[in-house]
């Protein structure tokens, strides 16, 4: 299975074919954007196998931040981050669809409405090859700005209420120049949203999913998508204070692949040319839904098997006074 990276020291950026426990650098790209245009037209490994060097990194050093080089995400628009659309479909498994309507919860024989659009998902989610199925749930998180990176601290601003871990899979894609998504690969990611605000009120949930998120490190190109297993955990002063296994994958899954991407792609603008999309597929289950508050200094760790080294990420709350944000109107 062909994994990427994305690195980066202070004079360059390079992408690497991760070949443990080595980095093995590619010539002449300086993202892994430029290699998927590339490959819209002729086949990854073909061009992979072209542009390997001899010039090989100890991946330990640049994984634990003890080298020059640091890991960025894994696909990102070098130059417009705005052309990097993040978005995510929830209520896809079932450990999800618990912890929501524990979150939401109705009086005792009714379903709340995340329920009724989870339901939706197990009868006609998974429709047959050439027929459109139910909708999902889709959210916005922001532009390829809230992306974080492998090590990079996922912040709880002032104005919010809370920050928790999403451990997820997330589709990395490119739109071609005729206006075709293409699959890049996927990617281990950390949605990242604030429970405590959305449980007020599931109207809120829009606006709790407008924080910084990560994916990463590794692109894993064409990875097996079926049942995934992995495990999320929350480290707090160096000791564990929770984990659980996880699974990912259509099985585990009240939607299919292909119907989560035609939803999100049947929109126009979602199908520019140039564009790259970050699409989170759902979470298995939350430490929020086992009673963990996010806490300053928390370490979130994400694996998925085949997918690469772990995803870790800092949680940094910050401590400042949530202030009026004043508009200036123009005379």
């Amino acid at each position: 299975m062909v994994r990427l990276v994305q690195i980066q020291n202070s004079w360059e950026r390079r992408v690497a074919l991760v070949e443990e426990p080595t980095l093995r650098m590619l010539s002449g790209f300086r993202s892994t954007y430029e290699l998927a245009c590339l490959a819209i037209k002729s086949p990854v490994a073909a061009i992979i196998e072209r542009r390997l060097t001899n010039e090989v990194l100890d991946y330990d050093s640049v994984y634990e931040c003890r080298s020059e080089w640091r890991l960025l995400v894994p696909l990102d628009h070098p130059e417009k981050p705005g052309r990097c659309l993040v978005s995510g479909t929830g209520l896809t498994h079932i450990g999800s669809a618990r912890d929501r309507q524990s979150m939401h919860g109705p009086p005792v024989g009714e379903m709340t409405d995340s329920m009724k659009m989870f339901q939706l998902g197990l009868e006609g989610g998974k429709p047959a090859e050439g027929k459109i199925g139910a909708a999902p749930e889709w959210f916005y998180k922001g532009d390829g700005s809230i992306l974080r990176a492998h090590g990079e601290p996922l912040e709880i601003p002032a104005f919010a209420e809370d920050g928790g871990e999403e451990a997820e899979i997330a589709g990395l894609y490119i739109i071609a120049p005729d206006g075709r998504p293409h699959r890049v690969g996927m990617a281990i990611g950390n949605e990242f949203s604030d429970h405590v605000f959305e449980k007020k009120n599931y109207l809120n949930l829009a606006g709790s999913k407008l924080r910084t998120c990560s994916i990463g490190p590794e692109l894993v190109i064409d990875p097996a998508f079926d049942s995934v297993a992995g495990e999320s955990r929350i480290e707090r002063g160096g000791m564990v204070i929770w984990s659980k296994p996880i699974r990912s994958g259509e099985s585990e899954m009240c939607h299919s692949l292909r119907n989560i991407e035609h939803h999100h792609f049947k929109f126009d603008a979602h199908r520019r040319p140039g564009d790259v999309h970050v699409h989170y597929f759902g979470a298995h289950s939350l430490s929020f839904g086992d009673g963990i508050r996010g806490a300053d200094g928390d370490l979130m760790v994400i694996r998925f098997d085949g997918f690469g080294r772990a995803l870790k990420n800092p949680l940094v709350k910050d401590s400042s006074a949530d202030t009026p944000v004043d508009v200036v109107a123009m005379k």
